[in-house]
Order: structure tokens, then sequence, then C-alpha cells
């Protein structure tokens, strides 16, 4: 065994003294910071992949609306629709009228975003899942509702809202009546946003609403691999040469504030709680400083019997890093616990009133999460790092004794 690591691990051996207790404390500083910044990035990293999966299941891919300066429809939408159906990776095409309208139910109101689609394309552009009840039925004066909304208005399926055209704030010389329309479904998105937020309902009925008789106010595309960019950006490509008239909008541009905003909260959380885990390297410089003052007189003895500064220095280097070692397993191992149990701890701190994530607030029904290797090893690498620069200046100090005035004391 190497004297270096002979000598750290007999300083490590567990002693009743104020050594071993900075030391034990020191090692839980490195594990809760290890564990702390893993955890909160493995949840920031799963809202950001739940939010991207909800925004394309529920919105559109693509959206191709019209042109700059030539009106606010897209004209000869059937016709368009069908060829870009025919290129490769688009999953649906979906001609749609959407508006934010007036729902009151009984003194309730509610102004969502209705979303105005063909019956028979309405299940492949919004993957929403199974109705939470009723049917998705667009026949007739229909409308589908988010859990949220139904709600909210206080409505349940077979009960009749009124709807309140837009038009009627800005057209001078006509009145929209309002119409009575049947909620026949209610879905649940999983995401609060989507569920208060819209309603759907025929395009005829949202033409009828907006006293349109053709076009529709945008196109809008599913595609197979919207995360793949290369292959994204090709089928934009392709696109804009079938309808050069029209102004292509992705979901990345859709919702680039969103996801900004998910990047730099990340980032910046990350960030400052990585200053626990420095906080925590500090312990193990102080707990190194003790010691050198404690074994002054060893230190002066094997320096007197002419063991070399890097063998001295090396021992407590070797003691820092076993300590930050010890954390940081512990921390991993702590992190993956609690992300194994995360719903399940959130839940039992619901009993005693203490809501983590509230619904209210985040919009989601579960706690995602998702532990990148990445970020495992960015954080292991910066805790050795700095344990190392903390460890050199203890070890420095230890080994640049004077050994006469060292084995004085």
């Amino acid at each position: 065994m190497p004297f270096s690591l002979f000598l750290a691990l007999k300083y490590l051996k567990p002693k009743r003294s104020v050594t071993s207790v900075i030391t034990c404390v020191s090692v839980l500083g490195v594990l809760l910071g290890v564990a702390v910044v893993i955890i909160v990035r493995a949840v920031m990293t799963g809202f950001g992949d739940l939010w991207q999966e909800k925004i394309l299941d529920f919105k559109p891919h693509i959206t191709l609306a019209a042109g700059y300066g030539g009106g606010n429809l897209v004209k000869g939408e059937d016709e368009l629709a069908e060829r870009l159906a025919t290129l490769d990776g688009v999953v649906s095409v979906t001609p749609e009228i959407d508006t934010r309208c007036l729902l009151e139910y009984r003194g309730r109101v509610a102004a969502p975003v209705v979303l105005g689609v063909d019956a028979d394309r309405f299940s492949a552009a919004y993957k929403i899942g199974a109705p939470r009840a009723g049917v998705y039925d667009l026949d007739g004066d229909s409308i589908v509702l988010g859990v949220d909304l139904a709600r909210k208005l206080g409505v349940w399926v077979g009960d009749k809202v009124t709807i309140y055209s837009p038009k009627t704030l800005v057209a001078r010389d006509e009145v929209y009546l309002p119409l009575k329309w049947t909620v026949t479904g209610i879905y649940s998105s999983g995401q609060r946003d989507y569920g208060s937020g819209y309603a759907v309902a025929s395009l005829g009925n949202l033409r009828e609403l907006m006293g349109i008789e053709h076009g529709v106010f945008a196109i809008h595309m599913k595609c197979a691999e919207p995360a793949n960019r290369e292959k994204f950006d090709a089928l934009c490509a392709q696109i804009r040469q079938l309808a050069p008239n029209c102004r292509l909008v992705t979901w990345q541009e859709a919702d680039r504030e969103i996801f900004n905003a998910l990047a730099v909260e990340k980032n910046m959380t990350a960030l400052l709680l990585m200053l626990i885990t420095v906080v925590a390297i500090f312990c193990v410089m102080n707990t190194l400083l003790v010691l050198t003052v404690q074994k002054t007189p060893e230190v002066g003895l094997m320096k007197a019997l002419g063991f070399p500064k890097s063998k001295i220095m090396g021992a407590f280097v070797v003691h820092g890093i076993i300590q930050c070692t010890t954390g940081t397993v512990l921390g991993l191992a702590a992190a993956w616990g609690v992300l194994s149990n995360l719903q399940n701890l959130v839940e039992q701190l619901a009993h005693f009133g203490i809501e983590v994530f509230p619904k209210a607030v985040y919009g989601l029904d579960s706690i995602p999460y998702r532990l990148v290797a990445a970020d495992v090893v960015w954080v292991v690498v910066i805790v050795f790092v700095f344990g190392l620069l903390a460890s050199l200046v203890p070890a420095f100090l230890a080994a640049s004794k004077n050994p006469v005035d060292a084995l004085n004391k």
C-alpha cells in the first residue's frame, strides 16, 4: 500500500475527537450537494421533455398561415392539404380556423381558443387520448371541452353552452347572435394550459361563427420526427416550395419562450445549487486544516526522518479526495433513491399539507424526471476538481512546516 494512502486511512480512522465529527459533517455536506444538484437537474430535464411531448401531441408541428399582405385566410386549403399529405414524413394535415371566443354557462364565463377542425381529421391532429367523458363527436352544433375548462364553467356532457362570436366586437354594421352548442365530449391532455384554454368544434360551425364562406386561418401539420432537426428542416424546405405564398411557423418558433425559459431556469438553478457543493468542499478544506494542526508534531517527525514533501502532501490530498469520493457516492445513491420514489414522496408530503408541485402552478398531473449521464458526470467532475484544489492548500501548509518548529509543538 502506498505510504500516502496508508497515512490518509490512518487519519480517517474514527476517533472520539472534533476532527472525526467535522469529517462526517464534510462528507454529509458533499452528499447533500451532489444529491440536490442531480435531483434538480433530473426534474428540470423531465419538465422540458414533458413540455415538449405535450406540445408536440397537442399543437401542430408546422403551421402554414396566410402570407404577409395576402389577407388573413389561406385559400384553396383542400387542394393544398392533399399535396402536403403526399410529402414523406407528414403524418396529418388539418385545415383549421382557430379563434378565441366567449363561452358562457349559467353565469360562468371563459374565453378559450376554439379550434375548428374537420371531424375526420381531429383524432390524427390531436393526440389527447380517450375522452374523459362522452365522445369526440363534432357533428351538428357540438363542442368538445378540456377537463379544466369544463370544470371552470361547471358543465358536463349534454349541457348546452352559449358561444359568442368575436366578430361581434369588430363588425359595426352586422350583428352576430350568440349560439347554443352541446357539449359532447371532455378530454384530458394532462397539461392544465391545454385543458383549460382550448375547445374543439367542427370547421363548418367555426366558419358560420366567424362569417366565413371559404378558406381557413391556417393549415396545421404533424410530422413523424419533429425532434430530428435535419429531417425536420428538409421537410420544411419542401413545404415552402409547395406553398411559397404562405408563412411557415415551426413548433420551435411558436413556443420559443417556453423552451428558452426552461433552459435558463434549469441552468441557473443548477448553478445556484452548486454553491451548496462548494460550501461542502470548504468544509473538507477546514477538516484538513484542523488535521494539519493536530498532526503537526507527527508531520515534523516524518520530515526529520527524511520523508519527502510529496508523500506528506499526498497523504492530505488523498484524505480530502476520500472524503469527496465518499460524499459523491452516497450523494449519487441518495439521488437515485429519491428519484425512484419521487411521486410517492410528494404524495406523502401532500398528506401533511405541503404541496411541492401544485398543479395550479405547474399545470402537470405528475412530476417528470429524466436522469442524463452528462449531468451526473459534470457534477462528479466539479466535486473532484474543487475537492482537489481544496485539499492542496492544507497539504501544502503541512508539507511546508519546519521540522524543528513542528517537533517543539
